[in-house]
């Protein structure tokens, strides 16, 4: 079933891009000429995305003039510049835009290339395999070998149906979270109306055996600093080379 709706997380300060976010939001940011949220919001379009919430704090009105310019769905703002709600309360302001059916869930600063022409992108993949019955939540994983720009640490284990523990040390089939998840809104609305760490949820789902990922096709990116910027584009250059 193809899922109409999104969010798009793109609120934050982008602290560890300083000097560049000096003078502009980190989701507008330009790697290999194209600004970082363009990457997530064209992934969400191609999978049949009709609507999309996006949240703006940091150089809000950059962030608005943009999105009113994209053209490959329609966009909402959800406006924290009184206050930044982190990223699960920045979700719970965001499904308020929204219906109450499925949503993709994306950082507006991790994207990924070198998908398989001709077959399902990822956030369809993502979409097929999420089934209500037995998850709370279902994440796109990758290999920390097939990133860039990481932190070089694994965030879950993986096991063979899919599902995910947080990992530990020397465990097996380590994975990394590669920023895009798939939930029925209703799995919060328990939750508090101020700013609270998504991982919560995560965790809450994990206890109960019903947190599960599938992994991502191509290679997945993330850009935290200056640096990185570089590294980013390299990357980039080289799938395009053999492509």
């Amino acid at each position: 079933m193809t899922i109409r709706q999104a969010i798009v997380l793109a609120a934050g300060l982008g602290t560890r891009m300083r000097p560049v976010t000096d003078t502009i939001p980190k989701p507008l940011v330009k790697i290999a000429g194209k600004p970082m949220i363009d990457y997530a919001l064209d992934a969400l379009a191609e999978a049949g995305v009709e609507r999309a919430v996006v949240n703006v704090h940091h150089h809000a009105d950059q962030m608005e003039a943009h999105l009113r310019s994209y053209r490959g769905l329609e966009i909402l703002i959800s406006d924290e510049r009184e206050a930044l709600m982190n990223n699960g309360g920045g979700i719970v302001k965001g499904l308020k835009l929204l219906d109450r059916d499925r949503v993709f869930v994306m950082n507006a600063d991790l994207f990924w290339i070198g998908e398989k022409p001709g077959h399902p992108t990822n956030l369809e993949q993502l979409a097929g395999f999420y089934d209500e019955k037995r998850m709370d939540m279902a994440m796109l994983c990758v290999e920390l070998e097939r990133t860039t720009g990481h932190n070089g640490k694994n965030d879950f284990s993986i096991a063979d149906d899919g599902r995910l523990t947080r990992y530990r040390d020397a465990q097996h089939n380590g994975v990394v979270y590669a920023g895009a998840f798939v939930m029925n809104p209703s799995l919060l609305d328990d939750a508090p109306n101020d700013a609270f760490n998504i991982n919560i949820y995560f965790d809450k789902a994990i206890a109960k055996g019903r947190l599960y990922g599938t992994m991502l096709d191509g290679h997945w990116l993330t850009v935290g600093t200056p640096e990185a910027i570089g590294e980013a584009e390299e990357t980039i250059r080289t799938f395009r080379a053999f492509a």
